[in-house]
């Protein structure tokens, strides 16, 4: 009886202990409830806002990558909106928020959230003021047009451009498993686009911008896995035969069948002295020393063969100690997932540059007849 007693005492404690402690869980779940729905409350409706479609005029440059929060604290720090919260619920509220991209616009000075993205989503804010690289131009060439589009003079781009790594190009890049020298060289970073360059930018940073660019591309078309794993050689070698396709080919149809061309006669085996034997090399080298260039057919042997031009692909095996361009994407695609074929020999047959290919030489001299009979060659 007494045990019964005390067992009795000791559960109607208990029961009393665990609603203490079910009451107090219940007290702070209410506060915490309260204390949400307060933030929730100031949050939605006490946000810190401008009214109307504001004044006056200032440019704001949105830097490639951004996301809302990002441009909220660009548009926040001009004075165009009065918070950060103010545009990016303005941009999710818009159906079309999630669209506003990089670029330089024409906006106003205080601005609310919602009248600033609505003039971010009109074409007409956007300034215009872009440089287009063309695809297949030197580094040399970059330089020259981005310096006339920027006013930076060209040899602080030549002086940026001789340190790659410092420009953002991963060391990694520069590998090699053809047994040649490593050269470093800014040279097929440079990727071709349009491009808006905020004012007052450095030689520096723009080319940074374009290998950024460079390195979205290739992680975009899959371009380095692709190489490693079908091909099997190293990035840089494909990057350099890229370069030797968008020289060579005078079609986007035909990059990827010379870049199976470059495959096959460095790496098959099938060619006797696994050399290129492509003529572009011998002008990029004129080119980087000074030299006038010449078109092929006036090239003389000595100049094709000439030892002291270490970009020359006649009687010398293997590729060009860098790229000799900046190749486009088509390229790129091209020279990481060419054709099938056993290509060895191509030739251009109509003014279109359109290029017939062929394994033997005794097909490929039919197609040069082709080319004469067109007026190519």
């Amino acid at each position: 009886m007494g045990d019964e007693k005390y067992r009795s005492r000791h559960v109607r404690r208990g029961e009393r202990a665990r609603i203490k402690v079910t009451t107090t869980l219940l007290v702070v779940i209410l506060v915490g409830f309260v204390g949400a729905g307060s933030y929730y409350v100031w949050d939605r409706f006490s946000v810190p806002d401008y009214s109307g479609a504001g004044s006056g005029k200032v440019r704001v440059d949105v830097p490639e990558g951004s996301t809302l929060t990002d441009i909220g604290v660009v548009l926040r720090d001009t004075g165009v909106v009065k918070s950060v919260v103010a545009f990016t619920e303005a941009a999710q509220d818009n159906p079309r928020g999630q669209s506003i991209q990089a670029g330089s616009f024409t906006m106003r000075k205080e601005m609310s959230g919602a009248e600033a993205v609505k003039l971010m989503l009109d074409p007409a804010s956007r300034i215009r003021g872009g440089v287009t690289i063309p695809e297949g131009k030197t580094a040399n060439q970059v330089y020259a047009t981005l310096a006339k589009a920027t006013d930076v003079p060209v040899k602080d781009f030549e002086k940026a451009g001789r340190s790659p790594l410092a420009l953002g190009v991963p060391e990694s890049w520069f590998e090699r498993q053809d047994g040649q020298k490593v050269t470093y060289s800014i040279e097929g970073f440079l990727f071709p686009d349009t491009y808006e360059f905020p004012p007052d930018s450095s030689a520096q940073a723009i080319l940074k911008e374009m290998v950024k660019h460079f390195l979205a591309q290739d992680k975009k078309i899959g371009f380095s896995k692709q190489v490693r794993s079908e091909l099997q050689i190293s990035p840089y070698e494909a990057l350099i035969v890229a370069s030797l396709a968008q020289a060579e080919a005078g079609n986007k149809d035909d990059l990827g069948k010379v870049a199976r061309v470059a495959y096959n006669r460095i790496y098959s085996g099938d060619f006797p002295c696994n050399c290129l034997e492509f003529d572009v090399g011998i002008n990029y080298y004129y080119q980087l020393t000074g030299k006038p260039t010449k078109p092929s057919k006036k090239m003389t042997r000595e100049e094709l063969r000439d030892p002291k031009n270490p970009y020359r692909l006649h009687g010398k095996a293997g590729l060009t100690p860098t790229p000799i361009n900046n190749p486009g994407a088509e390229a790129l695609k091209g020279a990481s997932d060419p054709p099938k074929g056993s290509w060895l020999f191509f030739v251009a047959i109509d003014k279109q540059g359109h290029s017939a290919f062929a394994t033997t030489d005794a097909e490929h001299e039919r197609n040069k007849d082709k080319a004469h009979e067109a007026g190519i060659i």
